[in-house]
């Protein structure tokens, strides 16, 4: 009698980025012979991939981490939570085993300690682009990890190490893959995604026959000719960002930026150590839009930072005024154990936090509103992510624009008379009947 398998779940948490190593993990127990399980009951372990970055994040895993030892009991803790293990087994001193982020082989023993692998290797189990966790139509591609930056109010560095970017070549073969097994839309993700290739000196490697450098322009451009959308996140808008540009007026990249801005007001930034010249940047978004008309420009904020007054507030609202962004994500500061910010002056009260978070948010929403309603009666390419039915049992196709990166941005709702010959992962061109504060609703013209 051919014994079973064992079977190990994992819970991931965090961002992309951590989605990315939960990926890993699962591909390579895969090929030893595990299999994967959605639930508790009967794994014979359970990995927890944790993430350690707000205080409200670690509380998350820690909850987390709680309900996997009380419905399973066998439980390995990843992830950037894991860096602070004396936390982790103060509250749950049972865990099997507590290893830091991106720590593969770490984690892989520890599975082979808590259930032993089948005999023989079964790389047959694999698909060739690897375990995925996202649907089969979408992948993140992770370039680099770490981060050069030290901003104060982040532990990033702390956790992941400084930036290691990954040879051109290897990211170009992984995306290849990916493509080959079906995902319509990469999108590229790193802590720094403009300064992928800096440690490595920009160093060139070859794919299929000609040497590519590890640069963000070069590898946009070659991820480009794989007849896929390529949507970047997390893009500091150093100079190099202008030479994308030509790419997305090509349409060889999609017209969207994750740009983390952070805040607006001078003072601010200077005390968040990060660039201050926001004028600077206004006018390179006009050139951005002037060259990209339909240039979709994302980024996240933090209000309340320690010292942050009134009049740094209202100069960032004016900022967002003028800038018109279009995806907007807000966060209250939270203080970080061992982030430098945590020893600035003037730390500001919660009541004060939520006030403001709540008048920034009402002002993006109302920016948003107006940039939506411009899409009224226009043209767009939809990715279909579900098919769905209204209340009424009417066929409703639910999809994102090019403007729309999945679970962050809006949503697309096209009314169809059947979507007999529409899938999940299909694009099709769409009409645009009607907007709000940040989804659309359309009409499907025809399928691409």
């Amino acid at each position: 009698m051919t014994k079973a398998s064992p079977k190990v779940g994992i819970i991931s948490l965090g961002c992309p980025k951590a989605l990315v190593d939960s990926e890993r993990i699962l591909t390579r127990l895969r090929a030893e012979g595990y299999e994967l399980t959605p639930s508790y009951e009967g794994a014979d372990t359970v990995i927890v991939n944790t993430c350690g970055f707000l205080d409200s994040a670690k509380a998350e895993s820690l909850e987390a981490i709680g309900e996997a030892l009380a419905e399973n009991g066998k439980v390995i803790v990843t992830g950037c939570m894991g860096t602070d293990e004396a936390a982790i087994r103060s509250a749950y001193p049972n865990v099997l085993n507590v290893s830091g982020p991106h720590q593969y082989e770490a984690v892989v023993n520890a599975v082979h300690e808590a259930a032993p692998p089948p005999s023989g290797a079964f790389t047959s189990l694999v698909p060739p682009e690897g375990i995925k966790l996202t649907p089969r139509h979408y992948a993140y591609l992770k370039i680099s990890e770490g981060c050069n930056h030290r901003c104060s109010f982040c532990i990033i560095p702390q956790i992941r190490g400084d930036l290691q970017s990954r040879p051109a070549a290897r990211v170009l073969a992984e995306a290849e893959r990916l493509v080959k097994a079906g995902v319509k839309e990469l999108l590229v993700i790193s802590q720094d995604t403009s300064a992928y290739g800096l440690d490595l000196k920009y160093a060139e490697s070859e794919f299929r026959g000609r040497p590519v450098a590890a640069r963000m322009t070069d590898l946009a451009r070659e991820l480009g000719e794989m007849d896929v959308w390529v949507r970047l996140h997390y893009v500091y808008p150093y100079p190099s960002v202008d030479d994308v540009m030509p790419l997305m007026a090509a349409g060889k990249v999609l017209p969207y930026l994750d740009i983390p801005f952070q805040h607006a007001s001078p003072s601010v930034l200077k005390a968040m150590r990060r660039p201050a010249h926001q004028e600077q940047v206004i006018e390179r978004i006009k050139r951005w839009r002037a060259e990209v008309p339909d240039l979709t420009l994302r980024s996240t904020f933090i209000v309340g930072f320690p010292g942050e007054t009134e009049d740094d507030f209202e100069y960032l609202l004016d900022w967002l005024e003028e800038a018109e962004l279009d995806r907007v994500g807000c966060f209250k500061y939270e203080a970080v154990d061992g982030a430098p910010a945590n020893a600035l002056p003037g730390a500001v009260d919660e009541e004060v936090k939520e006030e403001r978070w709540h008048r920034f948010m009402e002002a993006q929403r109302q920016i948003s509103e107006v940039r939506m309603a411009r899409k009224v009666g226009t043209l767009q390419d939809i990715i279909v992510d579900e098919l769905g039915e209204t209340e009424d049992g009417e066929p409703v196709i639910i999809g994102r624009s090019k403007g729309d990166a999945p679970e962050i941005d809006g949503t697309v709702y096209l009314a169809a008379e059947d979507y007999e010959h529409i899938q999940v992962g299909s694009i099709v061109t769409a009409r645009i009947t009607g907007a709000d504060d940040y989804d659309l609703w359309g009409e499907v013209e025809e399928k691409v």
